[in-house]
């Protein structure tokens, strides 16, 4: 019996298994913010900010949970911004849907609103001009 303890412990659940030689690490797996193109900077974070925006003007899964019309003002504004801004630098083609997501953003805010602002004054119209449904 003296000879099992001093036998090395065999592989057990809490002990990880080695990682396969073709596994890549993690420097791998990740990229410099230099090697990363402009217009997918742009693009990533006016996505965040739609989404946020979306969150807080209770059109998540979670609803009126999250609904926060004053934080989702700031971010529709930022958001317009971003994309007035960024649009002539990453092309029609990555700028549209970003547009056309903005303009779903501030309807939306628009009909959220207890007292509706008026065409031009809503989030992000003093870049975007009025928006109507």
């Amino acid at each position: 019996m003296a000879a099992m303890s001093d036998a090395p412990a065999s592989t057990s659940a809490s002990t990880p298994a080695a990682a396969p030689a073709t596994a890549p690490g993690f420097d791998d797996m990740t990229r410099d913010i230099a090697d990363v193109p402009a217009v997918e900077v742009i693009t990533t974070v006016a996505v965040h900010l739609m989404s946020a925006a979306a969150v807080n003007l209770g059109l998540a899964e979670s609803g009126e949970q999250h609904k926060d019309l004053d934080e989702a003002r700031k971010l529709i504004q930022a958001l317009a911004g971003l994309v007035t801004a960024g649009a002539t630098e990453i092309s029609s083609f990555h700028a549209a849907p970003l547009r056309d997501g903005l303009k779903s953003l501030q309807l939306a805010f628009r009909e959220a609103s207890l007292v509706p602002d008026e065409p031009g004054q809503g989030p992000g119209e003093k870049f975007t001009g009025p928006v109507y449904g």
